[in-house]
């Protein structure tokens, strides 16, 4: 289903994309939002002295919305098809930035945080899918990886627009709202775009209506995709052959795939492998290297808090072409040298901030350099990878429910990372604890040599067949 890459046609993957760019908004804007809603003089409400507990679903309101909606979606993605997801996602997502920017009280806020995780959920759940699914497989990587590249330009987005209005009376309004008119966007984009021709032919295999109708479908929504006119051959050949494919691959089995099927045979080997990637991706510190950025930048000389969020933001331009190196790379090199590469240098940074808190304390560029090096290393290897190979790897047969328990994984192992850091950090001290991320990430490094493998260039169907069988 890949020939004739067009530009044009590719400019559409900017709509699925922007679900991860509303998801980077959120992490970026909260940092920002929380200190005005706190403030006795700028937050414009009676209920600003939020406790601790308050002001932790506060936070992390959107994180449990998001492991709700990755796991209610386990059941219904293959019925609703990765393009409605999408519409759906981008409506939570709107309702949860104008409740959250008009709540009047922290109750009203914590739906509207809880609504905008549930869109968070959706979409980082149907973008992957979709665009894997639609794109030519000859820069399946470069588009996929497109969305973790929107995750941090949200990112700096959010801390943009935090900047911009932490001095206004009711700025986190502003902050949170900002999200809705995006939102908006993307919905609108979606309903523009055809479903994914290969979803059309699943449903199509599965026996969920007429197999010509589901052919004619896909052979329109394919034509739209890569901008040709309705009826050409070329979308109706690459429509039969993947439709051969499909049915020579499901010849044998039931119509959809169990719950079981996700994990043994194929799917288990496809789970073992995205899984694997996207639950490293997380422990291997990640969320903590992050939080750590505002004591380390402080001892490295940057000492006032305005100095210390400039900072943050000259770190979320770096990892932003850190990532447009992956992005632009990912298609020639492949997916595992820039996973051997990055995970090595992921690795050896967190060595030398374990030295930095152990012996190295007078040289604070040392830890500098070292975080450099961490967010670099990670924007090419984990950030972007974990999620094109997790998108590409599934069999279309378990795909749906394969993503939704690997979205699941990230999310939980993200917010176990969250929640265990301090007392981690308490019990072992900071030079011990980056030696325990430095190990797991030694262990992460052997799990990517030895399971790992290479799909670039493969479409969906030879992934399958190929790797998996």
């Amino acid at each position: 289903m890949d020939t004739m890459i067009d530009v044009h046609s590719n400019i559409r993957f900017v709509f699925p994309a922007l679900g991860g760019l509303l998801f980077g908004y959120d992490i970026g804007a909260t940092s920002g939002a929380t200190i005005s809603l706190q403030s006795p003089d700028l937050s414009g409400t009676t209920w600003f002295n939020l406790s601790a507990v308050q002001l932790g679903l506060a936070v992390s309101g959107s994180l449990y919305g998001a492991l709700l909606g990755s796991l209610l979606v386990y059941p219904i993605a293959d019925y609703l098809g990765r393009r409605r997801e999408l519409i759906i996602a981008a409506v939570l997502y709107v309702l949860g930035g104008l409740v959250t920017g008009y709540a009047p009280g922290l109750g009203v806020l914590l739906v509207g945080r809880f609504l905008y995780g549930l869109g968070i959920g959706m979409a980082m759940h149907g973008a992957p899918l979709y665009i894997a699914e639609t794109c030519p497989s000859q820069i399946r990587g470069t588009l996929i990886s497109l969305k973790e590249l929107f995750i941090v330009l949200g990112i700096l987005l959010g801390y943009f627009v935090g900047s911009f209005q932490i001095n206004a009376v009711g700025g986190w309004r502003y902050m949170f709202g900002f999200s809705a008119p995006i939102a908006l966007l993307m919905g609108l984009g979606m309903w523009s775009l055809p479903p994914s021709p290969r979803w059309l032919l699943l449903r199509a295999v599965q026996g969920k209506g007429s197999l010509q109708d589901f052919k004619e479908k896909a052979i329109l929504a394919l034509g739209k995709l890569r901008g040709r006119s309705a009826g050409d051959k070329v979308s109706e050949k690459q429509i039969e052959d993947t439709l051969v494919s499909l049915k020579s691959a499901y010849a044998d089995q039931e119509s959809e795939g169990s719950f079981l099927e996700v994990i043994q045979g194929p799917g288990l080997k496809a789970f073992i492998i995205g899984g694997g990637l996207v639950l490293f991706q997380q422990i291997t510190g990640q969320p903590s290297v992050l939080y750590y950025a505002g004591p380390i930048l402080q001892t490295a000389g940057f000492s006032a808090a305005a100095d210390a969020t400039r900072v943050s933001v000259i770190i979320g331009v770096f990892k932003l072409f850190m990532t447009g190196i992956a992005v632009l790379k990912v298609d020639d090199l492949g997916r595992r040298p820039l996973l051997i590469g990055g995970v090595s240098g992921i690795a050896l940074s967190l060595l030398f901030l374990s030295a930095y808190y152990k012996f190295l304390g007078e040289y604070p560029l040392v830890a500098v350099a070292a975080q450099l090096l961490y967010v670099g290393c990670y924007q090419i290897s984990f950030g972007p990878i974990s999620w094109l190979m997790v998108s590409e790897i599934f069999p279309l047969r378990t795909r749906g429910k394969g993503i939704s328990l690997a979205v699941l994984t990230n999310f939980a192992s993200n917010a176990i990372v969250t929640f265990a850091f301090s007392p981690l950090k308490e019990l072992l001290g900071a030079e011990n604890l980056f030696l325990l991320f430095a190990a797991i990430a030694l262990v992460s490094l052997v799990f990517v040599l030895l399971v790992v493998p290479e799909t670039k260039g493969l479409s969906l169907e030879e992934i399958e067949s190929k790797i998996l069988k």
